[in-house]
């Protein structure tokens, strides 16, 4: 099999890079391992920058997002029992983040790929990712029982951070930054409505929580844990007495409560790969970089990575010159580090260490009053919230 750019991994980087190619006509060929339905109910994130929402609007992905989508123009801070909304319309000049779950995100995606792009293999297991460095690289992957061989032009892995493709860039051209919290996050969906129609974050003295949603009847909320946390050790009744205590407010506001049909924790971690490209392989999403989640940046980083890639490998195609190709690492990493640091910023704001002393505790306080009582603080907290551009 033969193809000019080789995908590896079916999630909304893969996807929608396959989806710019098409738009732009170039042939691609996107393997998955997984199988069809998997892809579409494995849960993820639920926020999309409004890049990331313009991205699929102009790539034909965007009808569903804005018919059942939720703009939201703000979110909302709560600490001391108190409650302050940033408004990013105001602070951004315009820019706003849509809740649409990845699940949609990928599945709006797939019926298009299969509709009118190039060939979506399920169950395709990835297996190597041979001659990066040539002009000739391949992928050799098990499909219906039996190995083949796709030879590309170009490989972009976009299989995560335990696929094959970051394997195949030689260690020791490599530098890995990374740093691991000693927290995770407990995490719920609930047959609910949302008890406020923006996200809240919150910094309470027992720990950090979120309140958000996947639907106006559909909940999605956080806790934040000790690391190595069980979430079957935690009854239902133990979440929501514990999403009350840390979400409690001077006013009359109310958590409404429902039944919890999944619990999970993530692990929380910080990681950059550098570089993003090795000869003609080029890393995207977590294949690259993973943040905490606090931030709302895994996914839409990912967007920002196969944008660049799509964007590069079109100018050459049009132009011959490989410029923009040689500067995808480059590229791409300016905009990464904006997002670590964003990330880290958030988590640090919200979260309380296992360790923390009084001390650390009055910092914390006093960072979330500045930006409660500062339009710069603000400002520099709603453009980083609502993304960092492409490019």
């Amino acid at each position: 099999m033969r193809t000019t750019v080789g995908i590896i991994g079916a999630g909304p980087a893969g996807l929608l890079l396959a989806r710019l190619l098409h738009n732009a006509g170039i042939d691609s060929v996107v393997l998955e391992s997984r199988d069809r339905a998997y892809v579409e109910r494995r849960q993820r994130a639920g926020i999309l920058e409004q890049g990331t929402a313009d991205v699929l609007r102009a790539a034909g992905a965007g009808e569903r997002m804005d018919r059942e989508g939720l703009r939201h123009d703000g979110i909302e801070l709560r600490f001391d029992r108190r409650r302050h909304r940033i408004d990013f319309p105001a602070l951004t000049g315009g820019r706003s983040v849509m809740v649409y779950a990845q699940t949609e995100v990928c599945k709006d995606l797939i019926a298009l790929q299969l509709r009118e792009g190039g060939p979506l293999l399920f169950e395709a297991e990835a297996l190597a990712v041979e001659d990066a460095g040539t002009d000739a690289p391949r992928v050799r992957f098990r499909h219906e029982g039996r190995e083949d061989v796709l030879e590309c032009e170009y490989v972009v892995g976009c299989d995560g951070f335990w696929g094959v493709s970051r394997q195949a860039i030689p260690a020791a051209l490599t530098r890995v930054f990374e740093r691991t919290y000693p927290f995770g996050w407990l995490g719920i969906l609930a047959d609910v409505p949302p008890s406020h129609d923006e996200l809240v974050y919150a910094r309470h003295d027992r720990g950090f929580a979120l309140l958000s949603m996947r639907s106006p009847a559909v909940s999605r909320l956080y806790l934040q844990v000790p690391d190595g946390t069980d979430a079957e050790a935690w009854s239902d009744e133990q979440i929501w007495d514990e999403l009350e205590r840390r979400f409690e407010t001077a006013d009359d506001w109310r958590l409404e409560r429902g039944p919890i049909t999944q619990k999970s924790v993530t692990p929380m971690r910080s990681y950059v790969h550098e570089p993003m490209r090795h000869g003609r392989l080029f890393l995207a999403g977590d294949a690259a970089h993973i943040v905490p989640p606090t931030g709302a940046k895994g996914l839409n980083l990912a967007v920002g990575d196969v944008v660049t890639f799509a964007r590069a490998l079109a100018h050459e195609k049009e132009t011959g010159s490989p410029e923009l190709l040689d500067a995808y690492s480059r590229t791409c990493l300016r905009r990464v580090w904006q997002a670590e640091r964003f990330s880290y910023d958030m988590t640090t704001l919200l979260h309380r260490t296992p360790d923390a002393s009084p001390f650390d505790d009055r910092l914390q306080l006093a960072r979330l009053e500045r930006i409660a009582s500062s339009r710069a603080a603000e400002t520099d907290l709603a453009e980083g919230y609502t993304g960092f551009p492409f490019g």
